[in-house]
């Protein structure tokens, strides 16, 4: 069925306290997507970020953020008081956010909050710890140790608790009690909000799209807890990370650092976290979004200890064979596959054996020397078309830095003669609604007419990223009746 949606992430919403939570602003902003004529609210990654702030370097593929914990229903079942949580600083612009602010405040009010609740004789606290305990166990622990080695990642914490020592677990669940306990807290009330917020979406006709990375960061849960799965040495330092080759984007190519996995491992427990992965996916969200789909066919390993990702090379990952074990185990899942960048016919054969839509970005079509996979005449149904990405400027941003060779193919391409940029952006808009792909995804920034100055990500940069946010009032109903126009237009409504 055709039918589009709003690229938004969480952290970029209007909530008080300095980043988007889970608050009223998180349901006004479905009850907008419904007067848009939107059936899909697409979001980033939703696990809790570290270094970087990054959500796709995450302690954990499975725990949820704690920074999107809504306050304002902790305030209200009497745990907090407005004064407490409006006591601190975070930050001076609202239109960024300061996430040293909120890492140095949210946990302390977090755990006044903790200290209240009496939470250990809940009985759905209870359940949820029962029903969990997979992932749960190992990553509050994970984050109570590392508190307790001041943030420190596991690899410098001392050898008997690095190497998970039975004698040393036992030592730190007991003299940690409390600490772990309050991150079961936090993920309780992550995912008790997360749920009744996704059911208000669901409840109104809107499918959340979440978004997993390929891969697991080193410092995580994950990887202290599964080091067989990865490929780590006696010490268990990493042998090969993540990356991307040198292209004409990056001369060095992309050095991502994630360890990566022991494939034949995985396929010999016939892929069991894999499968625990996805199936918590979408206990979480609609439609899961797999970030690097080509990592499956074949991934980039580059030698642990280079500074840049030019002495990588390609090794062949897991292929079908994994889609077939979650296929066997989980039946028929709305899986989209991130298949961007330069894509072999081996990565469309593994795509068109397991059937799901791969993703159509149209600033990645206009080069003026060539024909390209992302212009829409070349497109079929059964794909995710995209403006642009999180990983790509705003339309507006983008548009200013065209060559003049690739505007004037553009322009032709739109058969425009329009000359304000901002006119333009609504066109490339109307173009990804009429492509016949079966879903249009648009970043609200592009919507909004933004430039640079909002764009989420820059790849391979730290610092400035992930930080842009909505005020109050950016949408209004004049441009919510806009985009419903315009995707009732084009049959998506």
């Amino acid at each position: 069925m055709r039918a589009s949606g709003i690229l938004m992430p969480i952290a970029s919403l209007p909530s008080p306290y300095g980043i988007g939570s889970f608050s009223k602003c998180a349901y006004d902003f479905i009850d907008q997507l419904k007067l848009a004529g939107q059936k899909y609210w697409q979001i980033l990654p939703i696990g809790p970020t570290g270094y970087g702030d990054s959500p796709y370097q995450s302690f954990s593929t499975f725990a949820g953020n704690p920074y999107f914990i809504d306050l304002g229903a902790l305030v209200e079942e009497g745990l907090l008081t407005k004064e407490e949580c409006e006591e601190w600083d975070y930050g001076d612009n609202p239109r960024y956010i300061d996430y040293e602010k909120i890492y140095l405040s949210r946990f302390i009010i977090l755990r006044k909050a903790f200290n209240r609740s009496n939470i250990s004789l809940n009985k759905n606290f209870i359940q949820f710890k029962n029903d969990n305990i997979s992932w749960l166990e190992d990553y509050s622990l994970y984050m109570s140790i590392k508190d307790y080695n001041d943030g420190l990642s596991w690899v410098y914490w001392e050898e008997d608790i690095k190497l998970r020592k039975n004698k040393a677990l036992d030592h730190y669940k007991i003299k940690l009690k409390d600490d772990i306990e309050f991150y079961n807290y936090i993920q309780f009330l992550f995912v008790s909000q997360w749920k009744k917020l996704k059911g208000y979406a669901n409840d109104n006709e809107i499918k959340i799209i979440g978004d997993i990375p390929i891969y697991v960061a080193f410092d995580s849960a994950d990887t202290w807890s599964n080091p067989e799965l990865f490929q780590l040495d006696k010490a268990q330092n990493p042998i090969a990370v993540s990356g991307c080759p040198p292209d004409g984007f990056s001369e060095d190519g992309q050095l991502w650092g994630n360890p990566l996995y022991k494939w034949d491992i995985h396929k010999a427990t016939e892929f069991k976290w894999w499968i625990e992965r996805i199936a918590y996916s979408f206990i979480l969200y609609d439609f899961v979004r797999i970030d690097h789909f080509k990592g499956f066919d074949e991934y980039y390993s580059i030698p642990f200890g280079e500074d840049t990702a030019r002495n990588g090379q390609w090794v062949k990952g897991p292929g079908e064979d994994l889609f077939k074990a979650i296929k066997k185990q989980l039946g028929e899942q709305n899986i989209i596959a991130e298949d961007l960048g330069y894509i072999t016919e081996s990565v469309r054969v593994l795509l068109k054996k397991t059937g799901f839509p791969g993703m159509k970005v149209l600033e990645f079509g206009f080069n003026s020397w060539e024909d390209s996979d992302y212009l829409p005449h070349n497109y079929v149904a059964n794909t995710v078309v995209y403006t642009g990405t999180h990983d790509n400027d705003t339309l507006l941003g983008w548009l200013g830095n065209m060559s003049s060779e690739d505007r004037k193919f553009l322009l032709k391409y739109l058969n425009s003669n329009a000359s304000d940029n901002k006119k333009i952006c609504w066109d490339i808009i109307c173009l990804a609604q009429q492509s016949v792909s079966d879903m249009c995804i648009i970043p609200i920034q592009d919507y909004l007419g933004l430039g640079s100055e909002a764009r989420i990500n820059v790849p391979s940069t730290v610092g400035l990223n992930w930080k842009w946010r909505l005020l109050p009032g950016d949408i209004d109903k004049k441009l919510l009746k806009e985009i419903h126009k315009i995707t009732k237009v084009y049959g998506r409504v």
